[in-house]
């Protein structure tokens, strides 16, 4: 869980993330924030053993805030990966309806209050090995998806959920792809595809990271799956969005839809 000035939020997302999954460890990784998040998450870790810190020494990014915490967690040995944010956006009670496909364990209970009926959704790359049937295949990256039925967002500005529905769409017919929600930042990777699609190479600093971890797991012939959830606006602290991180998604899919489209023409 990356943070930069959430101080606020610790109090509130992690005791509530324990509740609804107390077998899970919890990685904050701080970027230095001038509030005190890092203070506050080391004396919440030293009372509870499944909290961690991660401090970096500074603002780099929510991308390599993400690898950073991968790392940490794959030289660990865990199994199941997330990416969740602090600013209470993700719900911790959605978080089992992630963790299910990959764990083999029942989410009973923990779906959506007040979502309309659910569906879930799977996505591969054509051609790249048989995904088996939808209850047997296997998965490697879970996402909470607010694009897919049953899945919404709530009381975000229009203007918004205007720029995520659209570089939904953008990216998805420059990729190629079929997943619905190629923005989304609530996830659940499998460590072990985590370890196949080359962290080392990924630059992508702001929300682009999304997707550029979307294009890389299917292109590894990864098995993705998307959840519904409820995506509220957050309570407290301010948003991190800027128009940079909005040019750094329009360069660089399009920069990764051309290379696609080359390589497509090549072949043929």
């Amino acid at each position: 869980m990356p943070t930069y000035n959430e101080k606020n939020n610790l109090p509130v997302t992690i005791p509530a993330i324990l509740r609804y999954c107390p077998d899970v460890h919890i990685l904050i990784v701080d970027d230095n924030s001038p509030d005190g998040t890092g203070d506050l998450a080391d004396a919440m870790a030293g009372h509870d053993p499944r909290i961690h810190v991660l401090h970096r020494a500074g603002k780099g990014g929510l991308g390599p805030a993400y690898l950073a915490g991968f790392r940490w967690a794959l030289d660990r040995g865990y199994d199941v990966i997330c990416e969740m944010d602090m600013d209470g956006s993700h719900r911790p009670q959605d978080l089992p309806r992630l963790l299910a496909p990959l764990t083999g364990e029942s989410a009973a209970g923990a779906g959506s209050a007040g979502a309309a009926p659910a569906s879930e959704t799977s996505s591969r790359v054509p051609g790249a090995g048989a995904a088996g049937g939808r209850r047997g295949e296997r998965v490697d990256l879970v996402i909470g998806s607010r694009r897919v039925r049953g899945g919404r967002s709530e009381g975000w500005p229009w203007y918004r959920n205007l720029i995520s529905s659209c570089g939904s769409w953008y990216a998805r017919v420059m990729l190629g792809s079929h997943v619905h929600d190629m923005t989304a930042g609530f996830r659940a990777y499998r460590a072990s595809m985590l370890r196949s699609v080359r962290l080392d190479s990924v630059e992508a600093g702001g929300y682009v990271f999304q997707i550029d971890m979307t294009r890389r797991v299917l292109a590894a012939g990864g098995v993705i799956r998307e959840v519904p959830i409820v995506f509220p606006q957050r309570a407290l602290g301010v948003s991190k969005m800027s128009s940079a991180i909005v040019i750094e998604a329009m360069w660089r899919v399009t920069v990764w839809g051309l290379q696609r489209l080359l390589r497509g023409r090549r072949r043929s």
